[in-house]
Formats: structure tokens, sequence, C-alpha cells
């Protein structure tokens, strides 16, 4: 097994790279297609963008300068919380594919969960893979409660949520929910941009195995079955990072990862406080 042949199997029969290519912050067409290509060369084929990024454009731009086949590539973007209910929705995706200049994308995300439009932006998600703008749908940053409250009303449930998971920040019991759901749950900032690095046991681990503690927490990550999405804009650390497939963490040693969780986050709380559940 390696990072190209490495795929999980989704709800919905499609199937997903286990490993990805974040590209948030990644900026400039000249950044974008050395990024892109370090990253397809090491043998990413998932590749994570959003409209909120502000780089659709330059990403769809690099696989047709680089010339990579559509075929041979995963691609995602998110629905902003501006572009949230259902016309707006809809409206936002076309754009999208007009800047990744692509006819579909293969796993579509509402952004984050919000209490306007809550079921209008799924139910335009359904209807977008019903039309063929998109393979697969999900969410990012949806907590137990949200997929509870979404699954009163949807059609078809999301096969990936995207969250922030990381040593620090290990996510157990949403882990186990989505899991019992047959839904995918994928790391944003799975290396928790940084924070956990200097933790003393990811060096001993790391020095065991011969390899780097970046290494260390994403080999974690794919033990753990969730789907991963790194982001560099540094050949060697793409390649790096994509270098996690010659070596497996004992029992204990994932035991000694998953006690460093601490419930800190990197990035933004997700909002709990919906009409919904001040009125029931």
């Amino acid at each position: 097994m390696d990072i190209k042949t490495n795929y999980l199997d989704l709800a919905d029969g499609n199937r997903m790279p286990q490993e990805g290519f974040g590209l948030y912050k990644v900026d400039g067409q000249e950044t974008m297609n050395a990024s892109i290509k370090s990253a397809y060369d090491a043998g990413y084929r998932l590749f994570d963008t959003a409209q909120l990024y502000g780089n659709e454009q330059e990403v769809g731009t690099a696989f047709k300068q680089l010339g990579i086949p559509r075929d041979q590539i995963f691609v995602t973007t998110k629905v902003a919380e501006g572009n949230q209910g259902y016309d707006q929705a809809i409206a936002s995706v076309k754009e999208s594919l007009k800047k990744l200049q692509m006819d579909h994308v293969d796993l579509l995300l509402v952004h984050w969960p919000i209490e306007r439009a809550f079921f209008e932006t799924w139910r335009a998600f359904e209807d977008m893979k019903k039309a063929g703008l998109t393979r697969s749908i999900g969410v990012s940053n949806y907590q137990m409660i949200h997929l509870q409250y979404l699954a009163t009303k949807a059609h078809e449930m999301p096969v990936v949520d995207q969250i922030e998971l990381h040593p620090l920040l290990t996510q157990k019991p949403l882990l186990k929910f989505n899991r019992d759901q047959q839904i995918v749950t994928q790391a944003w900032s799975p290396l928790g941009r940084g924070a956990v690095l200097g933790e003393e046991v990811l060096k001993q681990i790391a020095a065991a195995h011969h390899k780097s503690p970046a290494q260390v927490i994403l080999r974690w990550h794919l033990q753990n079955g969730v789907s991963f999405i790194p982001k560099s804009v540094h050949a060697a650390r793409i390649q790096q990072n994509a270098a996690i497939y010659d070596f497996t963490l004992t029992a204990d040693e994932m035991a000694q990862i998953d006690a460093l969780n601490k419930y800190q986050r990197t990035g933004r709380e997700p909002e709990l406080t919906y009409e919904y559940d001040r009125q029931y």
C-alpha cells in the first residue's frame, strides 16, 4: 500500500483517497503550480480547496497547465457560509466549477453549519448530486448534534465529515459516531498547525521508527482509519508527508499519542447555538 493506492470506501459507493493534499492558504499561480506538481509527483491524488480559500481559479489553472488528467484526481471544494441556501448554493457551485474548469467535483462539502438555511442548503446538495455537479456530498465542521438534526430531514446523509482532528484534539466520541453512521471522518489541520510537533513522546516514537514527528502523527491518522489532508508548499515536506507507508505504530504507541488529547483547538469552535436548540 502507498499513497496512490490507499483508498477509503464511501457509503454512496464511491471511493476516496485516504490521504490528500490541503490547499488552504496556497496562493499565487506559481506557488500553486509548484505545490500541486510536487504533490502529484509524490502520489497525492486528492486535492482539497474551498470557496472561502479564494484560490479555486488557481487550482483549476494549475491542473490545466500541468496537464494533469481529470480522471486521475479527486477534487473537493466547499460552499462558504455566505453562499448557503438552496439557490445560492447551486449558483455558487456552478461558479466554483467554472473557476476549477471542471464539470463536476468529486466531493462537495458544506463548509460550516449555520442556522440560516440549514436544511435548504443540504437539499441543494442532494439535488446537485443528482444533477451530476458532484459525485459525493458531505459536511465540514459538523458535530454530532448537527448530524443528528440533519438526519431528521435528509434523504441522503453526508458520506464525509471534515473536522479539526489531531493528537491535541482526538475527537473520539465523534469519530465513533461517524463510524457507526458510515460517515468517513476527514481531518483538517491533521498536524495541529505545528502545535503538537514538539511533544516529547512524539519525538521518542519518531526516533524509534527513524521518522519525523509529523510522519508519526500522519501514520496515527492512517491507522485510525480517518482521511487526512496535510498541506505544505515545500517540496521536501510534501514528499515527507507522503512517506508514511513503510512503518507501523504499535498499539502502545497509538495509545501514547491518544493520551496527548487536551481538547485543544487551533481553529474556530463550531457554532452550536441554533434556533432549534433554543426552541426545543
